[in-house]
């Protein structure tokens, strides 16, 4: 539940990164500022600003594997123990 918690909030703060990025281009090409390779140039922002939000993505996958799997691994600690505790009694 958290580790989807955090993959929607993710994305969420992306698509805002990425709106508020592009206004930045729209302001710079109504001055006249921005003209030569402006499509390029967003697709570059747009790509790198995507690379930072799946890599957040990725290790927030690989963090909630690591929980389950430490998760798993005391249940299963628990479980042999039982066992051992009612073998010897």
């Amino acid at each position: 539940m958290v580790q989807q918690a955090i993959d929607r909030g993710a994305v969420s703060v992306e698509e805002i990164h990425e709106f508020v990025a592009d206004l930045r281009f729209e302001a710079l090409e109504r001055s006249g500022l921005l003209e030569d390779d402006r499509v390029g140039l967003r697709r570059k922002q747009q790509r790198s600003i995507g690379m930072v939000y799946e890599a957040i993505r990725r290790i927030n996958d690989e963090v909630g594997r690591f929980v389950s799997d430490q998760i798993e691994n005391l249940e299963d600690g628990r479980a042999l123990a039982e066992r051992l505790r009612a073998r010897d009694t």
